[in-house]
Order: structure tokens, then C-alpha cells, then sequence
């Protein structure tokens, strides 16, 4: 039976497109592992031996932005004694188009150490979906070799390049085997190094024209050390998901994660570029102008494009996943909330200080995206989905899995479905977008104002309903009309979207923390008790690093710091387990029950907005809002974990220096209005 593979033990060398994946001895063997460039895996398994025996790993771990270290003994070909005195050093590193090993034989031993060092690779050729599958390499690419150089070709014309200097290549059936005779004495180690070059002649994304990222790295000291630590890494594994796409080649977005989303997915992107704000516009503006460029034009079922709509994802070729009968078209638009979070992020960078003329060349793409959504509606007034082509997404919300749109008896729900966070973005996109149309001088800023009044008043009376805690919004209606009941993470994504009073806004900030909801390492996406929930359940009861961070930018907004606060420790506690790279989900176990957070084995890592919530969750620590009016940014009361001083954010291209003392005092310097919600 073919099973998806695990990562969640994995060694990741990553730098978009390019990626290499191994066990933590730094050994490559099929599964998930294997180096990959775009969405097609070029070698599948790489096994090194010394004379015939594999090292001994010690030790393996990331070494900064695409490089992975393993130590491993040699005690094949070691002197006696119970110190081990020989080792090899496994340095990979990852840039774009590239790979390079370099291994280094060392030791302390009264005679040299010899031996002969052999690398047995798999060329390969399979897609990614099919990796993603688990259903095993396809055939091998035909190898040539000539000296130290081999060379072979994909069937989606990749072609891999492979140099070895100094050592013999030969092709052992559908191997490749790499061997250096190695001689090494104390302090005169013995290196060789081999190295892979990958060019795609059709990408559909590739590195960006310039290596440095677009955001300030701001210098940050806090009591809590968990801070710091975690934004360091994150915005390191975040430089190594820059993409540029081969239809918009000047633009950066990020990649959604890695390995398996290794693209430009609408929602992902626009929620990690809009986290990323307070160290700079220009990820947004990127994001923003590499999605308009193929923003609908007309209506086509079979790619659930309409006119207006911003794409789900792009992908070099039709992906396919194997037992679930869905297909979906190398474009393809099937997400219900992209066209308004696209709509949110234009509005947030113009606040946050994007040019005015980078502003305006999105306006009308602007216009377009608000006409979906008045177009988009249901007869009930609301954003609805269904796929209307039989092989795309069931479910198109950011909760896309099959199950994730359940009742709390456990069944689910029928189709169409009207989701409520997507009622809350609509809202918040409507009234960002009057408000662009006011200040550049176009019509119908009005229109889209009671329009979202129209939306609140007709969510008010349809999505609310009430268990014996109280009452809360459901997930959503279902097709007909009934609001499926189930207390999940969606009604954090309504804070401060506008959509909900402020009683409304505190019911479901207090629903939130309550530990039905709150595992106490982040938000459950769904409440345990349900029938449907399940710790280790994709969409039914684990926690999503960035589902629990907008959640808390919400309830900093609306006004809840202490809730924000609580949801935030439990992050930065996750993070601590996971080496402070946040994956995409994890187990939604309750914090105490177990001796630390337990992995998702198939999480992605490094994720866009996973690291990106870290961002995310800093602006929420200082209390930060670019919407206090006359073109400075807010300060308000703090989602406080101690004192914390940070130096080097960005609004309006001006640095902003903001600390918050131990009290919770804030200072701050720059473009910044102290005080008021």
C-alpha cells in the first residue's frame, strides 16, 4: 500500500527552487528524501560509505540558510581505543540550481586513516505528486559519464549535471556510484566534494534576479529569549522560500513550503507577505503584483476561474493526487478567499507605507477583485464554493481537506459552503477597499461600504449559534442554509475584520482560550469534544502555527491583549520544541499531557507562514497597528511577555524602534502615535 511519506524526522537543505532532503545521517534513501528542484526530484537516494560501511551519525542539524551539517565516526577504518579518533564531516548546501557535498575525513590516531570513500546515487526523474504519493521512483533517466562528470535529463527537461572531482564515476545498473580513495592524517584532513547543477528549461518559478531578501532583519532583545531565537530562524528559513514566477520575473513572493508546495499559492503567499509588513512593503508588493498579472479574465469551470479571481496555485503541469480523484489544471483558481485576503493585503501595505504609484497601478485590478465578490455571492448573500468540475478542490477554503467542514456530531457537511472566516475577510476587504477608492479619487467607496453592512447584518443573523457555553459563529452554512455548528479556529479570523461588535468580538475571544480550544502550544483547529476531533486530524483538531497567529494579531486588534498573549507563549513554547523552525501543523495534544509538542509527521518545514508567524507574533508583542490615522503607526496596549526591544522595523520606509519595559510601558521612535485602540 502507497503511503504518503514522513518528514517530521527529516534533514532539509532548502533554497527555492532547490531542496534536498535526507535522514538526520545525512544518508538520502527514496520516501520523501532525495534532491528535488521545482516539482521534479532529480536524485532519489544517495548512500555513502567508507570502506563499505556507513558512518556512524553523531550529530545532524541545520546550518543556516540552505545548509545542513552531519558528524558522523568512521570506525570501520579508525585506530584502537574507546576514543573515537576519525570522523567524517558532511557539509551540504543548498543554493539555487545547485547542490554541493563537501566531506572532510579527519582524525587523531597514530597512523594515517585510510579508506575509500563511495557515494551510491540514484538519478531520477519522478514528479512530485508522485513523490508526495509515496509510489516510488519512476524509471531512471539515462546517464552519460564522462571523467568526472555524469549528465542526465528528466522527462519534464530538467537537466542534472553531477561533478566529482577527483573522483572515478562509473554506472552500476540504475545507480551512479561516486568513489575517492581518502587518506588522512592527524591535522592534515583529508576533502573531496561533489556537486550537482540543475537547469529547468521551462520554469514556472526560479530564483529571484537578486539574492539579498526584501525585508530588514531588526535587531531584537527581550527577557523572553524564545523571541528573538525564533524570529532569527524563521526569517532565515523564510529568505530560503524567495520565488520569482516566469510570467512576472522582477517580482518576489514566497513559496508556500517545502517540500511539497514549492510554488506560488495565492492565499498562502498573501498571508505570509502580509505578516511580513512591519519589516517592509516590498514582499506585499510583489505578491500582489505577481498575482494580478494572471488575475480572471472569464469564466472556466475546469480551472474555477472567473473574471476578477485570484488563482489558488500554479504548478509546471497537471498535478495529480493519487486516490482522491482529484486533478487539478496547472492554473488553477479553485480558493474562495484569496480574491478578498488579496484585497486585505493591498489595503495593509498601503498603510504599512507602499508607494503611492505602486498603489495605483493595483487599483484596477483592485475594482476587479471587489466586483467578484459582490458577483460571487450565493442567493443567501454570501461567498460560497463548490466545485463545479468534479475533479478539483472539495473544500476551498484555507481548511481545503475533505473533512475539514464538519458538524460537531461528526458529519460533513453538504455543499455549497458559505465559511465564516470568508465572510469576515469579504467584510474586511470591502471596507479596505472604500477606503483606497476614497484616497486615490474613484468611485465607490460608498457602494462597498454598505455593501459590508449589508454582509455584517446578514452574518449577525445567520451564522451565530450557541451550545451550553454560549453563543458563537459556526463554521459555516451549508447548502442548505443550516449553520453547521462545530466551534472551530475559523471565528478567530473574524477579530478585527470589522464583521463583529465588540460583545461579539469578546464572546469569541474568551470561546478561543478556553482549553477546548487552546492546547496551550497554540489554537486547536478544532474544539476537542467534537465528534470529529482528533489530536493528530490535518484540519480536526491540530494546530496550525499561523491560524493561531492571525488569531492573535485579531485579538490584538479588537482589543484583547492578555488572550493574544496566552495564545503567543504557547507558540514560543512549540517553537523551542521544533528547534524554533515552526512547521506547517503539529499535534493539537494538550500542553502537560505530553513532554513536549508532538510532531505532524507530514508537516511541511520550512512553511512561508509558519515563519512568518513569528512576525506576526512580535507586532502583536508590541501592540502594533498601522491604522492610527495621519500616516503614523499605532502603538496600543501590548500583548506583554516581558520586556522586549526591537530596532530596525519599517513603516512608511522609515525605521521604527518600539520597546515595551517589563510594566508594560511602551516607547517608542520613529513614525509612531503612542496610545488609543
Amino acid at each position: 500500500m502507497e503511503l504518503q511519506p514522513l518528514l517530521h524526522d527529516l534533514l532539509a537543505a532548502v533554497h527555492a527552487p532547490t531542496q534536498a532532503w535526507s535522514a538526520q545521517d545525512g544518508q538520502i534513501r527514496d520516501g520523501a528524501q532525495g534532491v528535488l528542484h521545482g516539482d521534479v526530484r532529480v536524485v532519489s537516494s544517495a548512500v555513502l560509505t567508507v570502506d563499505g560501511q556507513e558512518p556512524e551519525s553523531i550529530g545532524g542539524a541545520p546550518d543556516g540558510l540552505g545548509r545542513v551539517r552531519v558528524t558522523a565516526l568512521t570506525r570501520g577504518v579508525d585506530g584502537p581505543g574507546a576514543d573515537p579518533t576519525a570522523r567524517l564531516d558532511r557539509v551540504r548546501t543548498v543554493r539555487p540550481g545547485t547542490v554541493t557535498e563537501d566531506l572532510t575525513l579527519s582524525c587523531s590516531t597514530a597512523v594515517p586513516v585510510t579508506g575509500t570513500v563511495q557515494l551510491r546515487l540514484r538519478p531520477d526523474g519522478s514528479p512530485m505528486d508522485r513523490v508526495k504519493a509515496g509510489l516510488g521512483p519512476v524509471d531512471a533517466p539515462e546517464v552519460t559519464v564522462d571523467g568526472s562528470v555524469a549528465r542526465w535529463r528528466s522527462d519534464q527537461d530538467i537537466d542534472t549535471r553531477l561533478t566529482a572531482p577527483g573522483a572515478t564515476l562509473r554506472t552500476d545498473g540504475d545507480d551512479l556510484v561516486l568513489s575517492w580513495g581518502l587518506s588522512a592524517a592527524t591535522g592534515r584532513p583529508a576533502a573531496v566534494s561533489w556537486t550537482l547543477e540543475i537547469t529547468d528549461a521551462n520554469p514556472v518559478v526560479h530564483a529571484p534576479a537578486r539574492s539579498e531578501p526584501e525585508w530588514s532583519v531588526p535587531t531584537v532583545v527581550a527577557a523572553d529569549r524564545r523571541i528573538p531565537e525564533l524570529l532569527d530562524q524563521s526569517l532565515t528559513d523564510l529568505a530560503s522560500l524567495r520565488l520569482s514566477a516566469s510570467f512576472a520575473p522582477e517580482d518576489v513572493f514566497l513559496a508556500a513550503g517545502a517540500p511539497w508546495f514549492f510554488t506560488l499559492f495565492g492565499r498562502d503567499s498573501i498571508w505570509a507577505a502580509r505578516m511580513l509588513l512591519p519589516l517592509g512593503t516590498e514582499v506585499a508588493a510583489g505578491t500582489l503584483r505577481t498575482l494580478a498579472v494572471l488575475q480572471g479574465t472569464e469564466d472556466d469551470p475546469a480551472t474555477a476561474e472567473q473574471p476578477g479571481k485570484i488563482l489558488h496555485e500554479v504548478r509546471r503541469a497537471t498535478l495529480h493526487i493519487p486516490g482522491e480523484g482529484t486533478v487539478l489544471p496547472p492554473v488553477y483558481y479553485g480558493t474562495v478567499d484569496a480574491t478578498a485576503l488579496w484585497v486585505c493585503l493591498l489595503h495593509d501595505a498601503w498603510r504599512w507605507g507602499m508607494p503611492t504609484a505602486e498603489v495605483e497601478a493595483m487599483l484596477p485590478h483592485l475594482e476587479r477583485a471587489l466586483e467578484w465578490l459582490a458577483a460571487a455571492g450565493d442567493e443567501r448573500g454570501f461567498l460560497a464554493y463548490r466545485d463545479e468540475s468534479g475533479t478539483g478542490l472539495a473544500n476551498q477554503g484555507w481548511k481545503d481537506s475533505g473533512d475539514s467542514v464538519q458538524w460537531r456530531s461528526g458529519e460533513l457537511a453538504e455543499g455549497p459552503i458559505a465559511l465564516a472566516e470568508v465572510q469576515g475577510y469579504a467584510h474586511e476587504a470591502a471596507i479596505g477597499g472604500a477606503a483606497l477608492l476614497d484616497a486615490f479619487g474613484r468611485d465607490g467607496g460608498d457602494r462597498w461600504r454598505d455593501w459590508a453592512a449589508e454582509l455584517a447584518t446578514r452574518f449577525r443573523d445567520r451564522f451565530w449559534v450557541s451550545d451550553d457555553r454560549g453563543t458563537y459563529p459556526g463554521i459555516a452554512l451549508d447548502a442548505h442554509g443550516r449553520t453547521v455548528d462545530t466551534v472551530t479556529s475559523n471565528m478567530g479570523h473574524l477579530l478585527g475584520t470589522g464583521i463583529l461588535c465588540a460583545e461579539e468580538e469578546a464572546l469569541v475571544a474568551a470561546r478561543l482560550v478556553d482549553p477546548a480550544m487552546n492546547s496551550g502550544y497554540g489554537l486547536r483547529t478544532m474544539a476537542e469534544g467534537s465528534a470529529g476531533f482528533w489530536p493528530l486530524r490535518y484540519h480536526g483538531g491540530a494546530v496550525w502555527p499561523h491560524d493561531t497567529a492571525i488569531v492573535i494579531q485579531g485579538l490584538a486588534r479588537a482589543g484583547f491583549p492578555a488572550e493574544a498573549a496566552t495564545l503567543a507563549e504557547g507558540v514560543l513554547a512549540a517553537a523551542v520544541d521544533f528547534g524554533h523552525r515552526l512547521p506547517e501543523l503539529f499535534s493539537g495534544d494538550a500542553r502537560g499531557t505530553v513532554p513536549a509538542a508532538v510532531p505532524y509527521p507530514a508537516a511541511c518545514r520550512p512553511q512561508a507562514w509558519s515563519a512568518a508567524s513569528s512576525v506576526a507574533v512580535l507586532t502583536s508583542v508590541l501592540g502594533l497597528r498601522p491604522d492610527a490615522p495621519g500616516g503614523v503607526l499605532g502603538v496600543t496596549g501590548s500583548a506583554s511577555l516581558g520586556a522586549v526591544e526591537v530596532r530596525g522595523l519599517r513603516f512608511a520606509g522609515a525605521p521604527v524602534d518600539v520597546t515595551v519595559d517589563a510594566a508594560g510601558r511602551t516607547t517608542a521612535r520613529g513614525p509612531v502615535r503612542l496610545g488609543g485602540r
